[in-house]
């Protein structure tokens, strides 16, 4: 992504700066949890360390066990708030793995129902999502803060 100034930007790199960044439902010391702003479905979470780096393997041990703690309890938070059928838990390394960006590695979880896929996104590149994103914000946070004091 490229910003105003020409300089290269990234918006995981920005989103924690913003101290009312509307999408980050926690935030811990090495990485964050943030709604996707175009999400499959509602509740569609991706767990972000701070560091600007391309994939696990340049993690150090605490930043990937931060990463491993929030996505459990974005998994907790999910099943409480939406009480999924299932979750796809996925990172997507580098652009031929589907990684929308490629060069900030992030976890995506995305609660899954049966059924729930339809032919919207197909055939009309649309997605139906029953909740705005800022709406799942208002919902995710509580329990994300509440399993951050337990």
């Amino acid at each position: 992504m490229t910003g105003t100034s020409g300089a290269e930007t990234c918006i995981f790199c920005e989103a924690p700066g913003r101290e009312q960044e509307p999408l980050i439902v926690a935030r811990g010391t090495h990485a964050f949890v943030i709604l996707n702003l175009y999400p499959y479905n509602s509740g569609h979470l991706m767990v972000v360390p701070y560091r600007h780096l391309a994939s696990l393997a340049g993690l150090s041990g605490e930043e990937l066990t931060e990463l491993a703690l929030l996505t459990q309890r974005a998994e907790i938070a999910l099943t409480e708030v939406y009480t999924p059928q299932g979750i796809n838990v996925g990172i997507n390394l580098g652009r031929p793995a589907g990684a929308g960006i490629a060069d900030h590695v992030h976890v995506h979880l995305v609660p899954r129902w049966t059924g729930d896929t339809n032919f919207m996104s197909v055939v009309g590149n649309v997605r139906v999502l029953p909740e705005e994103v800022h709406q799942s914000a208002e919902r995710l946070r509580p329990v994300f803060d509440r399993l951050a004091n337990a």
